[in-house]
């Protein structure tokens, strides 16, 4: 059975520091100790309890009246595959980081840890960065091609906005969930979805939006919260604040009627 792969942490400025701190800390405690007495203990900070094995994580579903077909995990990268890492983002628990550059999607976590989950990206043309908030959450989402991607792709004009969208389904671009981000009030267009097409995983050729796997976006779904922060950046360890305004073509235009409203964007 296929285990749950920790990476490695990056060593970086801060835990160097933090490091350094803590050596001569304890430098200074064995000076003034007795011979034979023991430290006090050090309080452990709550970790999240481990995850369930590949074979239970990416076994079929029963979701919503939707049967959701087991996923080959034998043959993903285990990169890409859920895991618990330790952070390398430095963001508050709740956060969700995707980092463009390795297509890794951080959700923070306490206790300096984080759920990593693998993602396949918009190609090259059609990324977008910066930072948003989930406004809107949706269990099988109604897609709704954009008009930009209508003039590519006529064939998709029977799902376009005025012929009532494609329904939630199995053959749904937008997979089982979808979290909308909106970005200074504004909806970017831009999603975090499911996707049935788990071979996209790690690359880069959907049309702008970020695409898990379909037991990865029910897991994810389930752990965020409300108006949670998204930070999109090509480098996890330099999760900032962006300010990019550059929008996304979307694979997904509006927000479905029947959408989970989360209150305003701030």
């Amino acid at each position: 059975m296929l285990k749950t792969i920790f990476a490695p942490p990056a060593m970086t400025r801060r835990g160097f520091l933090g490091t350094a701190a803590l050596g001569a800390a304890s430098v200074a405690l064995a000076g003034c100790t007795t011979v034979g007495s023991q430290p006090p203990p050090q309080p452990q900070l709550p970790r999240e309890p481990d995850l369930p094995d590949y074979a239970t994580m990416y076994g079929p579903i029963e979701d919503e009246g939707f049967q959701i077909p087991a996923v080959p995990y034998q043959k993903i990268d285990p990169q890409f595959l859920r895991q618990i890492v330790d952070d390398p983002t430095g963001q508050k628990p709740g956060t969700i980081v995707v980092d463009t550059t390795s297509h890794f999607l951080y959700l923070v976590r306490p206790g300096g840890q984080a759920i990593r989950y693998g993602v396949g990206l918009g190609r090259a043309g059609f990324e977008w960065s910066g930072n948003a908030v989930v406004q809107w959450k949706q269990k099988w989402p109604k897609w709704t091609p954009p008009e930009e991607m209508i003039a590519r792709q006529p064939e998709l004009r029977k799902y376009s906005a005025d012929n009532g969208g494609m329904p939630g389904g199995l053959k749904n671009p937008l997979g089982a969930r979808a979290l909308y981000l909106f970005q200074n009030g504004q909806d970017t267009l831009y999603r975090l979805h499911g996707s049935p097409e788990w071979t996209s995983i790690g690359k880069s050729v959907s049309s702008g939006c970020v695409r898990l796997m379909n037991q990865d976006i029910i897991d994810l779904y389930g752990r965020v919260p409300g108006k949670a922060t998204v930070i999109v950046t090509p480098n996890a360890e330099s999760a900032i604040a962006a300010t990019s305004s550059r929008r996304a073509i979307p694979i997904d235009a509006g927000v479905p009627q029947d959408a989970e409203l989360l209150g305003p964007a701030y």
